[in-house]
């Protein structure tokens, strides 16, 4: 019997566990990102716990600080572990990044969070927001730091498949033969889809 409840409760608890994939897009700029849920692989990792994902971004430079013709893609690998708050719709997350444009790596560490309002019931609509930051110490190639903030409003319009309204901005810092060189290579608002499953 025990065991049987067991199962059971292995199987509603996988039940939560999801995988995600966006795109976010604006006039001038395309973002695609996924995040896997490794709870729905491992049984000794407790599902939505534990993420690993990836980000592409191909950026305009118009929607850059200062403005550049040619601006290089934007690559990230990323590693999220959060937890749910019970009963209160929070939940919060440690994460790190490995992130690479032309002439810049990164390793930054941030904080994540996830509000579900309340009384949105029939249309459920969710806070987020991010922020992570990498010093001198964690920047490799010309990098002098990085930092990155976003905000969203997710609304969920069919289960499991959300409207995203985002703002972001990207601080890509440079060192060049000792001069500093601020550089934002990213801040847009930007529209998208997000699958969950």
């Amino acid at each position: 019997m025990l065991k049987k409840l067991a199962l059971l409760g292995a199987a509603a608890a996988s039940a939560f566990a999801m995988h995600s994939a966006e795109i976010n897009i604006n006039d001038k700029d395309l973002e695609l990102a996924g995040k896997i849920d490794m709870g729905q692989f491992n049984h000794t990792v407790d599902p939505d716990t534990v993420f690993i994902g990836a980000k592409f971004l191909r950026a305009d430079g118009d929607n850059s600080d200062p403005e550049v013709h040619d601006l290089e893609e934007f690559y990230e690998l990323s590693f999220l572990m959060q937890r749910n708050i019970k009963e209160s719709g929070l939940a919060i997350g440690l994460g790190v990044k490995a992130n690479h444009t032309e002439d810049f790596t990164s390793f930054p560490l941030g904080i994540e969070a996830r509000y579900k309002l309340p009384l949105t019931n029939v249309v459920p609509l969710y806070l987020g927001g991010s922020l992570y930051y990498a010093p001198q110490v964690l920047s490799m190639d010309d990098a002098r730091d990085f930092l990155e903030y976003r905000a969203t409003l997710d609304i969920e319009v069919i289960e499991n498949g959300n409207i995203t309204l985002g703002y972001r901005k990207i601080e890509t810092n440079y060192e060049i033969a000792g001069h500093r060189h601020d550089f934002t290579y990213n801040k847009s608002a930007y529209v998208g889809f997000k699958f969950r499953f």
